[in-house]
């Protein structure tokens, strides 16, 4: 059994080549081998988000504070609230992050699967990012 008290592990700053805006990292729980589980919670600040990226065994996500928005390649971008649950299937590309009003907390999951846990892409755009049913484009 193994017991990580809060505050014995630092937060991090989400690094610029994998978000945009300031984003929070709090790492939860990393399972050791053979497991391969690992979770975060991150918080992202108004127009905060992640870049588009995939995982290859999937990712859950549990909302926990705030309102947020999560995309998949080709579909609508979504609004969620705490105590929404979202699953990424494996390979499905997508992005998450904040409304640009509002921050948002979520607890994200997922596993490593050859010690890969996430593959990163290409940065979400203003464009791609204001793209909402609540921002017609003009």
């Amino acid at each position: 059994m193994q017991i990580h008290r809060i505050g014995s592990q630092p937060s991090a700053k989400g690094p610029s080549e994998w978000f945009t805006g300031s984003v929070r990292i709090d790492p939860l729980f990393q399972a050791p081998d053979p497991a391969r589980v690992a979770g975060a919670s991150v918080t992202f600040e108004p127009g905060a988000r992640t870049a588009w990226h995939t995982h290859p065994l999937g990712q859950t996500l549990i909302i926990t504070a705030g309102v947020g928005w999560v995309q998949r390649e080709g579909g609508p971008i979504e609004e969620v609230h705490p105590g929404d649950v979202v699953w990424f299937a494996p390979n499905e590309k997508h992005w998450h992050g904040a409304t640009p009003t509002t921050s948002v907390t979520h607890i994200a999951i997922h596993e490593r699967k050859n010690g890969k846990a996430v593959d990163w892409l290409e940065p979400v755009t203003d464009e791609q990012y204001r793209h909402h049913s609540a921002f017609p484009s003009p």
